[in-house]
């Protein structure tokens, strides 16, 4: 019996108008679901902390059992799961199954962290127990985007849940079912108690009202950069923590000994996954002079080599852009570049949503496909001379998300990443990376730091409560 229809996992009181569930490869109508307006975010809020606090008195096997759950469905339905991703956000399967693995893993390992150790015991100057204590931070807001739907959601609820809070998850309406109302049908299914997670999809008046809502302690926000400062000023004016994981514009560093023959898969790989729409995304490939003309070439014939197309109904390598607004700000960036100078090496054209894949050479920093975050299958490739000039290089974004660098020696490797301000780095990999285990953030216009798995959940997801106790009452001098 199938999981998912979205209507039966909306409230029928939403008060925004029927938005049509639209297929970006064929532009065909899957289905519809009603769009929350800022005045139901109120209406969530209260439901979601008078649910709340029975939730976060159960005894934690209870919660982690419900998370364990919600991991076992994941799986058990990949395929309907698998099918929405592909066609609502334009996912291959390969990409929509690794979605569906890792949201799988993140409700595991939230499960973990309902029987974390809760805080410490202090000493005190004071004849007293005194002690911390990790408590809820009550209600949780999500606000998640469209390119990752399903990671991007559960990686904020499913630990916030397993820790005794409530949610309320805003996802982005062009991928509400598979970046939220699938989530809902998961954890109904699992036995979540009512009132612990609403979805309500919408515009940026939703997100506005669920920042300023006063029953909503914490934000948890994955977008663009100039949406995440919006969020992060009016978090800041409600004196509100907000989690902020924005944007990129990642460097993979080639250097000079780096295998070529093995490179150019890695590369292609960083650049064209999800077409490009990935806050990872190799950006800017930094190649030594010694390889530059040769990774042009290389690079260029792999993306001439890749099949673009419908990945529902044909195997294709990259599937369409989400939309005609993200289809233009990519085509514009290209065609910007091109008349700045940038030659096109590869791709540069579309049919409807479907971008080729693009590798763009002799780039500098004027170039605009170099200097901003693309967001899309757009490869800008620049040569460098020495490690000095490409630590320079990469260093000199506004943007701190993730590095690749290639070489054969790793510890030149590693020496070189601790010269380049950045939250993620891999070595002998490019920069598209994720995994449930891992701490996950950026810097700078990238975001406010690692705030997922493990510790970092704790961190972003309750709050450190001081208690004593005394045996009798204390005594003062008056």
């Amino acid at each position: 019996m199938p999981l998912l229809d979205p209507k039966a996992w909306q409230p029928s009181s939403l008060s925004g108008e029927e938005y049509a569930v639209t297929e970006p490869a064929t532009g065909d109508t899957l289905g519809s679901v009603t769009l929350a307006g800022a005045e139901d975010v109120g209406t969530a809020a209260q439901a979601a902390r008078a649910a709340q606090a029975e939730w976060a008195r159960l005894p934690h096997f209870v919660r982690a059992g419900v998370l364990r759950k919600a991991g076992d469905l994941f799986a058990a339905h990949t395929d309907e799961l698998r099918d929405w991703i592909v066609r609502e956000s334009g996912s291959i399967p390969g990409k929509a199954e690794f979605e569906l693995h890792v949201a799988a893993q993140e409700c595991y390992e939230a499960a973990a962290l309902a029987s974390r150790p809760a805080g410490q015991i202090l000493p005190s100057e004071a004849p007293r127990l005194s002690y911390t204590r990790r408590v809820p931070v009550g209600v949780v807001g999500v606000i998640s985007p469209f390119n990752a739907p399903l990671i991007l959601s559960i990686r904020s609820v499913a630990p916030a849940l397993a820790l005794g809070n409530a949610v309320v998850l805003k996802p982005d309406p062009r991928t509400a079912v598979c970046g939220g109302l699938s989530l809902a049908a998961v954890f109904a299914e699992a036995g979540l108690p009512e009132g612990l997670l609403h979805v309500l999809p919408g515009g940026p008046e939703v997100g506005q009202a669920l920042v300023a809502d006063p029953r909503v302690p914490v934000i948890s926000f994955t977008g663009s950069t100039a949406a995440g400062r919006a969020v992060g000023e009016a978090a800041g004016r409600h004196l509100k923590r907000a989690h902020l994981e924005l944007g990129g514009n990642s460097a993979l560093i080639v250097l000079e000994d780096a295998d070529i023959d093995a490179v150019i898969s890695t590369a292609a790989w960083g650049s064209f996954f999800h077409q490009g729409q990935i806050c990872m995304t190799t950006g800017r490939h930094l190649v030594h002079e010694s390889l530059y003309g040769e990774y042009v070439e290389r690079l260029a014939a792999k993306a001439d080599a890749l099949a673009v197309g419908d990945p529902h109904r044909a195997q294709v390598h990259l599937g369409p852009l989400i939309d005609a607004g993200q289809l233009g700000k990519v085509h514009g960036l290209v065609e910007a570049s091109t008349s700045r100078g940038a030659k096109l090496a590869a791709g540069g054209t579309h049919e409807e949503l479907f971008y080729r894949p693009t590798v763009l050479a002799d780039v500098d920093d004027q170039t605009p496909a170099y200097a901003e975050e693309v967001f899309g299958p757009v490869a800008p490739v620049r040569p460098f001379t020495t490690a000095d000039e490409a630590a320079a290089l990469a260093a000199a974004s506004s943007y701190g998300l993730s590095l690749g660098i290639v070489t054969r020696d790793a510890a030149r490797g590693l020496d070189l990443a601790e010269r380049i301000p950045t939250g993620i780095v891999h070595i002998n990999d490019q920069t598209v990376n994720d995994e449930a285990v891992a701490p996950f953030g950026g810097i700078a216009a990238s975001g406010t730091g690692a705030r997922f798995g493990g510790e970092a959940n704790l961190e972003a997801f309750t709050d450190v409560r001081w208690t004593t106790v005394r045996g009798d009452v204390a005594a003062y001098p008056f």
